[in-house]
């Protein structure tokens, strides 16, 4: 039996790997959750092969493969992420992982890559070497929600590091319900005391209705131009400029989360919202009525080498969640 360790933070992605795994590889699965869970499995010789995601709490998979180097462990791993940036992909190898996997990972592609990589010991079953029982993962609603939410950014950091040219760091997605008057709870961490621009736009698709708000710090508004190229104190390029991002960003994730789901979205023009305002509750108290009750995804991205970041949320409408429920629901089946 081959001892086969899965890290990943999000139970949802746990359960979609374990299940896109050949049926007949005779595998004692052992799971983790962060990177710190993976190394204290690998020092138990429960990592004979590994495969590994990247964006996760504590320890993260760069850090985990760096410790595996370092301590000479001999486990053969195979990155499974959702950033599919390609200087994610380098470091990955640079680092030692054996081969990358872009979330979530289809079956017929995991067992090609596999069975490439000598991974893959479809050995005859034996009563000394059966297919290991594949373990019943359960996953909440907002695990889920995130998982899915986790893939879409990736892909939307992807085409956001070919624009301007840098590393994008991917964060954690988190999930929660708010009213209107607690959405800047959700930006506590962002709001700095800055002035604030930001662009709106809404979405509508299978009755799965919001809108989406990506705000930049104005502080940090002139780094991003330096890095597109535009003239300090352009107001008009710099509005474009900021629409232009937002229409990346915004559009890419949403296409993610449509593709996932098995739906498709309509969206609204984007529009400059509050541009330069004083904080966080000004932006919230401009949609209040529309917003109320509401399902708040956020996403920060941030780039390497600057002191720039992104706050995106993802504004479900209340009468959404049961439609979401349900679409993630057969996403798991």
């Amino acid at each position: 039996m081959i001892a086969l360790l899965v890290c990943d933070d999000s139970a949802m992605a746990r359960k979609q790997l374990i299940r896109a795994l050949p049926p007949e590889w005779p595998v004692n699965i052992t799971q983790a959750s962060q990177g710190e869970e993976a190394m204290a499995a690998i020092r138990q010789g429960l990592g004979e092969v590994v495969l590994l995601d990247l964006t996760m709490p504590v320890m993260d998979g760069y850090q985990v493969l760096a410790k595996v180097r370092e301590e000479g462990h001999s486990c053969r791993i195979l990155v499974v992420s959702g950033d599919v940036q390609e200087e994610a992909r380098r470091r990955v190898v640079e680092l030692g992982a054996l081969g990358f996997i872009r979330k979530p990972a289809p079956a017929e592609e995991l067992r090609a890559t596999l069975d490439e990589l000598g991974l893959l010991r479809a050995e005859p079953a034996t009563t000394e070497t059966q297919p290991a029982d594949k373990p019943e993962i359960k996953v909440g609603f907002r695990d889920a929600l995130r998982e899915v939410t986790n893939v879409a950014m990736g892909r939307a950091a992807a085409l956001l590091a070919e624009e301007l040219g840098v590393f994008v760091r991917l964060p954690i997605p988190t999930v929660d319900l708010f009213e209107a008057s607690e959405l800047h709870m959700a930006l506590a961490d962002a709001n700095r005391g800055d002035s604030l621009s930001a662009v709106c736009q809404g979405f509508i698709g299978e009755a799965i209705a919001g809108e989406a708000l990506l705000l930049f710090h104005d502080s940090e508004v002139a780094d991003i131009a330096h890095l597109i190229g535009v003239r300090p104190g352009d107001d008009t390029a710099t509005s474009e400029m900021l629409l232009d991002l937002a229409s990346i960003l915004i559009g890419a994730c949403l296409t993610g989360i449509a593709e996932q789901l098995d739906i498709r979205f309509s969206q609204g023009h984007p529009q400059l919202l509050g541009e330069h305002a004083r904080s966080i509750d000004e932006l919230i108290q401009f949609n209040r009525a529309r917003w109320r009750q509401t399902l708040a995804v956020e996403i920060s991205y941030g780039l390497e080498g600057h002191a720039v970041h992104f706050d995106l949320l993802l504004l479900f409408t209340e009468s959404s969640v049961p439609r979401l429920t349900a679409k993630i629901q057969y996403l798991m089946e």
